[in-house]
């Protein structure tokens, strides 16, 4: 019977048991985390809503219509202060976004922790609809009646 160690078990089956393996396994979890805490932290510390620290959007500034992205700095901030409601105000899908982050990124490390590739396949249908409501989100919120979606 040949000699099987774990490291000749890894390369066979291109998996690592025992913390080590796990810790590496975590590794682009948490460095995703760190970089996304990181943006979060800095939006946080430096307010979108004084002038001249971040850049204008420049469909906003050439056309005058806000995009579906327009606000999502001010609701970050807002989040990360802890103002939901302001958060919700300036980028509703934004917050979506965040939340959806969180609950993908937790799927994310507990497929991690057990060895196995989260994959992400969503239906077409889904991915439709997400981007027919992020449309339909834009163009109620050019509107004269959806100035309350107005970051």
């Amino acid at each position: 019977m040949p000699d099987v160690n774990a490291d000749s078990l890894h390369r066979a089956t291109g998996t690592r048991s025992g913390a080590r393996g796990v810790a590496a396994r975590l590794a682009v979890p948490a460095g995703t985390l760190a970089a996304v805490a990181g943006a979060f932290a800095y939006v946080g510390t430096v307010d979108p809503n004084q002038p001249g620290h971040y850049p204008v959007c420049p469909l906003l500034r050439y056309t005058g219509l806000y995009c579906p992205g327009c606000g999502g700095l001010r609701s970050a901030h807002a989040f990360v202060h802890g103002d939901f409601l302001t958060a919700l105000h300036a980028n509703a899908p934004a917050v979506v976004g965040y939340l959806g982050f969180a609950v993908l990124w937790t799927v994310w490390v507990a497929h991690a922790v057990r060895g196995r590739r989260l994959r992400i396949d969503p239906a077409p249908a889904l991915v439709w609809t997400l981007g027919a409501l992020l449309l339909v989100f834009t163009i109620v919120r050019n509107l004269p009646f959806g100035g309350w979606l107005h970051p």
